[in-house]
């Protein structure tokens, strides 16, 4: 039974949204030049490196060793991602939370994904941020077509909204994928940062130039 309601303002309703989870994106500035010797540098490593294996399904994957290459522009990149990283954090300290430059311990890999690669859903335990930063994202002049190998982000909160009413969402924005996933396209010169507890994957990669991508991870 409908029973009549008084309308009333809805730019009054109050929304609040609950254990919200950050994800950071920026343009890396300079970024042309810098990948130009990026990618020469992992191209030369990956000729001379086999490739490991941990939740990468083919494509080439350097051990985890990037901020000891001996290389200017992955130096520069390392040093970049690291302030990016502080303009992310703050310390809890008893009168609040106090911004601060954090001594990081880093640990960081290289991805080469060819047309079929893709990365298993995984996180990465025992860091507190995770980035990415695309070095090409294999694009061809005129493509229109999907190139897959997209970052894929599984809500922590698990499937329960989307098991429990599968047609219904909030009408509310920034909510609208609770229980489902969020995909980040790839840009070439774009670095993202997302906490290392969030589960992820790459789906499978459809273009024909190498992708490449450079992946870090932050702990104390």
């Amino acid at each position: 039974m409908t029973q009549h309601v008084t309308e009333f303002d809805l730019g009054k309703i109050e929304i609040h949204r609950l254990f919200a989870t950050p994800l950071a994106s920026i343009a890396v500035p300079d970024a042309d030049q810098l990948n130009q010797a990026l990618s020469a540098e992992i191209f030369s490593r990956q000729r001379h490196h086999p490739s490991v294996q941990h939740s990468n399904v083919g494509g080439w994957q350097s051990a985890p060793d990037i901020c000891s290459w001996q290389s200017p522009a992955i130096t520069k990149l390392i040093d970049w991602a690291r302030y990016f990283a502080n303009q992310l954090t703050a310390i809890n300290a008893p009168d609040g939370l106090v911004a601060s430059t954090l001594d990081w311990h880093i640990e960081g890999w290289a991805n080469i994904n060819s047309h079929g690669c893709s990365n298993a859903m995984h996180a990465h335990p025992g860091a507190f941020w995770s980035l990415v930063y695309w070095v090409d994202d294999g694009s061809e002049e005129g493509d229109t077509a999907p190139r897959g190998g997209e970052l894929e982000f599984f809500d922590p909160r698990g499937i329960l909204p989307a098991i429990y009413a599968p047609k219904l969402r909030f009408r509310i924005e920034g909510c609208l994928n609770a229980g489902y996933t969020q995909i980040v396209h790839p840009i070439s010169g774009r670095m993202i940062a997302f906490p290392s507890w969030m589960q992820h994957c790459v789906t499978p990669y459809l273009g024909h130039r190498p992708r490449i991508s450079i992946a870090l991870n932050f702990s104390l």
